[in-house]
């Protein structure tokens, strides 16, 4: 019964049938109210006639005669009796079984004793005993009408009649009504299936294609299969179909370009829901997170404390604020907007630009501004006060002069030399300097540069070494000029900083397509800290391990670039109190 009552057509099938027994119901109880009523008043109105034309006919003629007469004008159905005076028969006509029990049984009933006495007709129904059965009973429509001969009474007629007629009547009239019920069903069955066939049908291939729609196959459509309401409906299911497949292809195509964007942008992003939840971070973000949370292998907050103060602000007063925060030694552009459904705000995005590198360079600048000016501060210095006293012939004797001469020239050397690498440095950081590539026998050019460091060795009492595990004909495309000048500084540096006893090392290794020369020497290294920034401009500038050594302070970084210039890798190797090694490999050519 479910399943028919879940299904469109049982719902129209029953609905019909329940209209159409209904409709029948109502028509039947009408139909037999009146059919009983009209039978009724038909019986009545007959057998007054009936009862009429008796007293005409008794009127006109007299004696025993007239009982054929009555005989012919009253039916089959129809019974009559006279009685001239109260429980007296006279006549009778169509005598049956128990007929005289109803006879008796009529002419002494109390209410018809009236008749006698007035011109009143009386009708009664009465539960009288059957014509044509035995013990049984039957209803009887009685009529007790007076005789009348000229002016006077001459008893009652009275007429009855079986109910059993109109009985019959009403069940045929309900077995027709039956039938009609009977056909009506039939008839709404073929109907109901007839509109699945043109109605439900149709439904239930769009339900079907609704539920592919609901699977995400967008191309599914229903056949159109008429131009009526249902056809029309086909058409803009189909419509539809083909409109949720554009905008979803819209959707997801703005869904990609959107993580694209975020996925690709360097700056980390994060939504935050009202309750603070986060809805959607690009990958920077999620590096970010994880630091966070995961701090020092231990459970920490989500989200730095200055942080939810941001937040909560948005939030709350639903407007941009934009700062710059230290979290945990790093140094974010944090902005955070809010985000708005409607007319109400439903979260925020958060932009954090990690600004350390420009701290660091801004520190670097900053040093850099402040160590080349302490390094021309004192050439300055000292050229501005020994001409000062050349000028004032300050010196006593000749050989003064020329010593304060001879001091003016170191330092007006020593500052080209500082004005010289900061260019080059420039030059090389910029891109700007050209290199003169030659191919050269790689072994032939790093020992000679090696070796013209062997007479300042001697006399610092430092054994200089070269060996070389590469072949003799390994070539190498370099600017020899550049190389060479790479491998000067790092001798020189090693020499400056090895004692009086110690060893210097140059070793040149075959890593295949790559060479690796590795400057080793035994002096007092460098700290684990001081190491990574060896490299950086100005290095020696408050450094113990550079006092009074020397230099501008800027080799290592022209060197950094010019290895890098000719595709190559350079780092430095220290242990305090073993010594350091400046490793730097470069690319061989194929022969």
């Amino acid at each position: 019964m479910n399943r028919i009552w879940n299904s469109i057509v049982g719902k129209l099938w029953v609905t019909i049938l329940l209209l159409v027994s209904f409709v029948l119901f109502i028509v039947t109880v009408l139909l037999l109210e009146f059919l009983g009523n009209f039978h009724s008043e038909t019986v009545e109105e007959a057998l007054h006639n009936e009862a009429n034309m008796i007293a005409r006919i008794f009127n006109e003629q007299s004696g025993e005669g007239n009982l054929s007469i009555v005989d012919e004008v009253l039916g089959p159905e129809t019974n009559a009796v006279i009685a001239e005076e109260p429980g007296k028969i006279s006549y009778y006509l169509h005598d049956g079984l128990n007929g005289e029990e109803i006879r008796e049984k009529i002419v002494s009933e109390k209410e018809f004793q009236k008749v006698f006495e007035s011109d009143e007709t009386v009708t009664k129904e009465m539960l009288l005993p059957s014509l044509s059965e035995a013990d049984r009973m039957e209803s009887y429509i009685v009529m007790a009408s007076p005789l009348q001969t000229s002016d006077e009474l001459h008893g009652t007629v009275f007429i009855y009649q079986s109910l059993e007629v109109m009985d019959r009547t009403a069940e045929r009239t309900t077995n027709i009504v039956f039938l009609s019920a009977f056909i009506a069903l039939l008839l709404t069955t073929f109907f109901a299936f007839f509109l699945s066939t043109r109605i439900t049908s149709p439904l239930r291939n769009m339900r079907e294609g609704a539920f592919e729609l609901a699977k995400g196959n967008f191309d599914t459509k229903v056949k159109v299969s008429s131009g009526d309401e249902i056809g029309q409906l086909a058409i803009a299911f189909n419509q539809m179909g083909r409109q949720l497949k554009h905008h979803l292809e819209v959707i997801n195509q703005e869904k990609e370009q959107l993580s694209s964007i975020l996925t690709s942008m360097a700056d980390a992003v994060i939504t935050f829901n009202q309750d603070k939840t986060i809805l959607l971070s690009n990958p920077p973000a999620e590096k970010l997170l994880r630091q966070w949370l995961f701090k020092d292998g231990t459970d920490a907050k989500a989200l730095p404390s200055e942080m939810l103060h941001m937040l909560d602000h948005v939030l709350t007063f639903q407007e941009e604020i934009e700062e710059e925060l230290e979290i945990e030694g790093a140094y974010y552009a944090v902005n955070f907007s809010p985000l708005y459904s409607g007319e109400s705000v439903r979260g925020a995005v958060a932009v954090l630009h990690n600004m350390t590198e420009q701290h660091r360079l801004e520190k670097l600048r900053e040093d850099f501004i402040a160590n080349v000016s302490h390094e021309l501060r004192t050439p300055i210095a000292m050229l501005q006060g020994y001409s000062e006293a050349l000028l004032d012939d300050v010196g006593a004797s000749e050989e003064e002069r020329n010593e304060m001469t001879k001091i003016i020239y170191e330092e007006s050397q020593r500052m080209g030399r500082l004005v010289t690498d900061l260019l080059n440095l420039a030059r090389l950081e910029s891109g700007h300097m050209r290199l003169y590539k030659e191919l050269v026998q790689f072994n032939n050019a790093i020992e000679r540069m090696s070796l013209k460091f062997s007479q300042a060795a001697k006399e610092k009492g430092i054994e200089l070494s070269f060996t070389t595990e590469l072949d003799d004909w390994a070539a190498a495309e370099l600017d020899e000029d550049r190389i060479e000048q790479v491998m000067t500084n790092l001798i020189d540096n090693a020499l400056r900083h090895t004692p009086e006893g110690g060893q210097v090392h140059v070793h040149v290794e075959n890593m295949g397509d790559r060479a690796k020369v590795s400057i080793n020497d035994t002096g007092a290294g460098i700290s684990e800290k001081d190491l990574e920034f060896v490299f950086e401009r100005f290095y020696k500038a408050d450094k113990a391990r550079t006092l009074g050594k020397g230099g501008t302070g800027l080799g290592l970084a022209i060197a950094s670039n010019i290895i890098k210039a000719h595709s190559g890798e350079i780092r430095a190797e220290s242990k305090l109190g073993e010594g350091t090694s400046f490793i730097f490999t470069l690319p061989l050519k194929a022969m």
